[in-house]
């Protein structure tokens, strides 16, 4: 029936487990849960495609948000209704610091609220802060898996294409990455009291004096280090998952 399902995603409202992998792509979140036991598509509705399965005997959700802010955060704000308290966003962005190479992942510790959407909702001085335990877990998970990978602050931007207000207010700032919508996530998360955290899959380099569009032909996140960086995020994703979950479990 349709009332036993939520409105915009058209995922159950409840029975979902309440930990989860979100990513933009609907094909990531196919890739991703391919890696999981038991795995079965739970909906697949606009960009919002869902799957549930088991990741070493700890219940997952890996769902798909979409490109940008403003409908992510529908997704997030819907698995919240159906019971998912911890989340992981598993994504790409852009480099923003020399030494961060492709394929490289960016464990964010918080995120600029340069949304769209967020705005909207809360005053700009409240903060987009990933919970400490996601930060550990997925470090903790990065050094299992061997992957390179950096902490920081990262840029969640509502616009992917520059136009004419200056790109890079934050120059000198330190972020470390640029993306499009973690900070929707991690303000849900705070609002909501859920536990939620981010790793970003580096597909280039976005700060002026790191792009070198001679030697790399521009912009192509199609790359096969690109591409090895994103399966070594999956793993690490989940396995935050896990390791969240256990914590948890060891707490109750």
């Amino acid at each position: 029936m349709t009332q036993d399902l939520l409105p915009v995603t058209r995922i159950p409202r409840a029975g979902l487990p309440a930990h989860a992998v979100v990513v933009g792509d609907p094909a990531r979140a196919a890739a991703v849960a391919a890696l999981l036991d038991g795995a079965e598509e739970v909906s697949y509705h606009r960009e919002y495609r869902v799957f549930s399965g088991s990741w070493k005997g700890v219940p997952v959700v890996v769902a798909s948000h979409g490109v940008g802010a403003p409908g992510a955060i529908l997704l997030f704000q819907e698995l919240a209704d159906a019971g998912v308290r911890t989340f992981v966003r598993f994504g790409t962005a852009g480099a923003m610091q020399p030494g961060i190479g492709d394929g490289d992942l960016v464990i964010a510790e918080a995120a600029v609220r340069d949304d769209g959407v967020t705005h909207q909702l809360l005053p700009p001085e409240y903060p987009a802060v990933s919970a400490p335990e996601a930060v550990l877990a997925l470090q903790r998970a990065a050094r299992q898996a061997g992957a390179p990978h950096h902490r920081g602050v990262v840029w969640t931007r509502a616009a992917f294409q520059p136009g004419l207000l200056p790109l890079f207010p934050y120059a000198g700032a330190g972020l470390a990455a640029i993306e499009m919508e973690l900070s929707a996530l991690l303000v849900t998360a705070s609002l909501r009291g859920l536990v939620a955290g981010g790793v970003l899959v580096i597909d280039g380099a976005n700060a002026d004096e790191l792009v070198d569009e001679q030697a790399t032909g521009g912009y192509d996140p199609h790359r096969e280090v690109v591409a090895a960086g994103v399966e070594r995020g999956a793993v690490v994703s989940l396995e935050a998952l896990r390791l969240l979950a256990e914590a948890e479990g060891e707490q109750a």
